[in-house]
């Protein structure tokens, strides 16, 4: 019997930090160069800080509601197809991660669909690092 493939184990970890909803377990997921691409921001977010920021966000806005209903896993990425609800709307969409040999997220991306559920998504996302940011002082 082989051992799990190292995004086999990147991916359980991940699965776990969503699983817990706690985002307090994401730092040592992601890696310090990481990129996170956004459904509603054209410039791909550099860097840990940020990533995380994001992912953070995401937990608060999504995280409540959401379930990962199929998965596509190769030797470095994975495809996690979800489903959720923000602000009474149902939302459909796919994280595509990609883990350093490290197993850390070197690259993360959100799709969500449909538009409706997109700009709902946008408006709470926004309302959410807002928050996180004066929260943060800045």
């Amino acid at each position: 019997m082989s051992s799990p493939s190292p995004a086999a184990d990147a991916l359980a970890r991940w699965h776990a930090v969503v699983e817990s909803r706690d985002p307090a377990g994401l730092p040592a997921l992601i890696a310090e160069d990481a990129v996170f691409r956004s459904p509603a921001v054209h410039t791909p977010q550099e860097g840990r800080d940020t990533v995380v920021g994001y992912l953070t966000a995401a937990f608060v806005v999504l995280g409540p509601h959401l379930t990962y209903e199929r998965e596509w896993l190769g030797e470095d990425s994975a495809v996690l197809q979800f489903r959720s609800e923000v602000g009474g709307l149902d939302v459909s969409g796919v994280d595509m991660i990609t883990w350093d040999a490290d197993g850390r997220i070197v690259d993360f991306t959100v799709m969500v669909r449909p538009k409706k559920a997109l700009d709902v998504v946008i408006e709470h996302m926004g309302a959410e690092l807002m928050r996180m940011l004066e929260a943060a002082g800045h």
